[in-house]
């Protein structure tokens, strides 16, 4: 009987692992469309890649934590679009395992680990195909958590122990040097751990020395950067930063929405209440405190974060895991059929896939229309579900270009990824182009579009500067004092080629000022869409008067 369980156990813990190297591994076999805000993901590694520092040569209104992994994987794997999503790989294998090394510190069942593993990579890791900074402060935090639970759980080894009391602090403050509001909740959350620790074991050496580990840390990465604007570019709710969060706006958005939060937190405090009525047997048991702890603080960080995080709307979607664990972890019923019975096992393997059906047929659904030949072409003659409102007539027919219709670009850095046609069109037309070929290494370029790799595409350096923004969003990365430089210089032609997206529905995404002025200063020279799918945005060339002429008589390449 002990050898079968044992090899049960051991099952279990290779189909944990084949699930979560399986599914993070997908996106290298598959090609890839551009997408939407990819190209802050790119900047940031681009720039540390070159070896470029923090706050010198650009500002950023957060920390630079995310932007570590990919630049390493740029240095092993070159400067590729297609990079970041290796890099994103390795972010979901170490997410998950880290997720699974929470259930175990927590002695959850392998039954119900194996289930909370698959739905924590179904409904969380695995559409994260792009390394994005909403999910990587999650990540850093659930690996925080992660050696916080093996310090309290899992060695009696006091040098081990201290070693995974220092990891833990240095993961949670690189979660606050990722994002200040995740990363933020995720330091209260294990200080709410580490106090409850405290008080039960009557020790507040733990919590000391965590608090010790974590300003040690947050000072050598810091200090350095206080001669570069550091206090001026991080956001802590200081002018020019506008403060993120707003307590109506939680409110609101919890009480208006939330659905699945507040069930959960139904279904949660429904099961607490008998550990209540048993209250100093519940505060003894620190292993169930502590689940409670982390599934209610996990909660209401999600509660918040899909405020202060609120683009994309799906930012909040990690506490699903947590949830399901705690909920089934305290269904003894379930977990004793679960842990007799393999059939069982796999229903409910099976309905996870159908209750988060959505992530993966949005892509097999294409395969599904090719193969059968099903037209996408409607026909506004019937009234149905796809036609019974008209299209709108300000939208252009790129606004709505179908994902299919979209081409790759001959161009390397842009490699197995592909956009629209017209996007390809006049990225070749701009990397082709006799006068900037001629020139690149000396041009003085500003680029304010999604397509940051044309810096490494065409070769031109990137300017740099404490006043330089990492990107160019009003309010976000970008405030006054900087568009008023860029009016300065625009005003001064300090740029012999400037690159422009306007998007009209995106608030001064790229602020429209700018492009007020370069329409006065400046000649436009060319013009193609940009890489977006269902919002209207076109990139702008513009050069200086002097350059109209050197630009435009050149070959163009018709085909990308």
């Amino acid at each position: 009987m002990a050898r079968t369980l044992l090899l049960h156990q051991k099952q279990i813990n290779w189909l944990e692992w084949i699930i979560i190297t399986g599914f993070a591994v997908i996106p290298l076999f598959v090609s890839l469309p551009y997408r939407v805000n990819i190209f802050l993901s790119w900047e940031g590694a681009y720039r540390l890649f070159l070896g470029q520092v923090p706050y010198k040569d650009f500002g950023l209104p957060m920390g630079f934590g995310y932007w570590i992994i990919p630049a390493l994987f740029f240095k092993l794997f070159g400067p590729y679009l297609i990079t970041l999503i290796k890099a994103q790989v390795f972010i979901n294998i170490i997410s998950g395992l880290a997720f699974r090394s929470i259930l175990i510190s927590l002695s959850v069942d392998p039954t119900i680990r194996l289930l909370s593993v698959l739905l924590y990579v179904v409904s969380y890791s695995f559409f994260n195909f792009w390394p994005w900074y909403d999910q990587s402060v999650i990540v850093f935090e659930v690996i925080g958590l992660a050696f916080l639970l093996k310090y309290l759980f899992h060695s009696t080894q006091l040098r081990l122990k201290i070693i995974y009391l220092a990891l833990s602090a240095i993961f949670l403050f690189w979660s606050f040097f990722t994002k200040q509001d995740g990363g933020g909740m995720a330091l209260l959350i294990a200080l709410g751990i580490l106090i409850y620790n405290s008080l039960q074991t009557k020790s507040i050496y733990p919590l000391l020395l965590f608090l010790g580990f974590y300003i040690a840390i947050a000072l050598l990465v810091i200090l350095p950067f206080l001669l570069y604007k550091f206090g001026y570019w991080f956001n802590y709710g200081q002018p020019p930063h506008n403060a993120r969060i707003s307590v109506y706006d939680i409110f609101d958005v919890f009480f208006s929405g939330s659905e699945w939060i507040k069930f959960y937190l139904f279904i949660i405090v429904v099961q607490l209440i008998p550990f209540i009525s048993s209250w100093r047997s519940f505060w003894n048991n620190p292993k169930e405190f502590v689940f409670a702890l982390l599934t209610l603080g996990i909660l209401i960080e999600a509660i918040i974060f899909q405020v202060t995080s609120y683009t994309p709307p799906d930012n909040n979607i990690f506490f699903h895991a947590f949830a399901f664990a705690f909920i089934f972890s305290h269904l003894p019923s379930i977990k004793q059929i679960l842990s007799t019975n393999l059939q069982i096992v796999l229903v409910g393997i099976a309905c996870i896939f159908l209750w988060w059906s959505a992530n993966f047929w949005k892509y097999a659904s294409r395969i599904v229309k090719r193969t059968f030949h099903i037209n996408e072409q409607l026909n506004y003659q019937v009234v149905s579900m796809h036609t019974y409102m008209l299209p709108n007539p300000a939208d252009t027919l790129e606004t709505h270009a179908d994902i299919t219709n979209w081409v790759f670009c001959n161009v390397p850095v842009f490699r197995r990824i592909y956009m629209p046609a017209s996007t390809a069109e006049g990225i070749n037309r701009l990397i082709n182009n006799r006068w900037i070929k001629e020139n690149s290494k000396h041009l003085h370029v500003l680029n304010m579009t999604e397509l940051t790799p044309l810096a490494q595409a065409i070769g031109y350096p990137l300017e740099t500067g404490s006043n330089i923004p990492l990107w160019y969003h009003k309010g976000v990365a970008m405030f006054d004092k900087q568009i008023q430089d860029y009016h300065h210089k625009i005003q001064q032609h300090k740029y012999d080629l400037v690159m422009f997206e306007y998007i009209p529905r995106l608030n001064n995404f790229y602020p429209f000022s700018l492009r007020d002025d370069l329409y006065k200063y400046y000649v436009p020279v060319d013009s193609f869409s940009g890489p977006r799918r269902g919002m209207y945005s076109m990139i702008e060339v513009f050069v200086k008067p002097e350059n109209k002429d050197a630009y435009l008589n050149n070959h163009y390449p018709k085909n990308p």
